[in-house]
């Protein structure tokens, strides 16, 4: 299982999210240009010490990664307000990239048409979102308890 952030705004959702995949031993992948310097400094608050802890990659481009993960073989789930499936219903394999799109603007739909499926986390109507930290930590939640209880 691996995370992937696609342009994302904000350092701190992002150093949360990396100490999220320390924890959890899952790797991520940052799909730059991001909305601030990629640097450990702008990740230092959030992500604590466990940035030491994380295997993560730059990806100065969408082309750069998606050669990547066509290569490697990975099947790629975005998270999405418009996603049709409901996260909990999905039947996700370890190989599984979970995407998160920019906090301001999610993806375009170059990006969203690239995903081998489009998923939701259903919340109250009338409500925007969800902070990109916490959908991130709920699909890595339920991914994980799918994939590892198989192993």
């Amino acid at each position: 299982m691996q995370i992937a952030l696609y342009q994302p705004d904000i350092p701190q959702n992002t150093g949360t999210i990396l100490r999220l995949c320390a924890c959890m031993d899952v790797a991520a992948h940052i799909i730059e240009p991001a909305g601030f310097a990629v640097s450990d400094r702008n990740f230092r608050r959030s992500g604590m010490d466990y940035l030491d802890q994380v295997n993560w990659m730059r990806h100065d481009s969408w082309a750069r990664f998606e050669d990547w993960r066509r290569d490697a073989g990975h099947r790629l789930l975005l998270f999405t307000t418009k996603g049709a499936t409901p996260y909990l219903d999905f039947r996700y394999q370890a190989s599984d990239i979970l995407l998160f799109g920019r906090e301001t603007a999610g993806v375009p739909p170059a990006v969203a048409e690239a995903a081998d499926a489009r998923l939701v986390i259903p919340i109250r109507p009338g409500l925007r979102s969800l902070n990109v930290a916490m959908a991130a930590a709920m699909a890595l939640g339920e991914a994980l308890r799918q994939t590892r209880a198989a192993v």
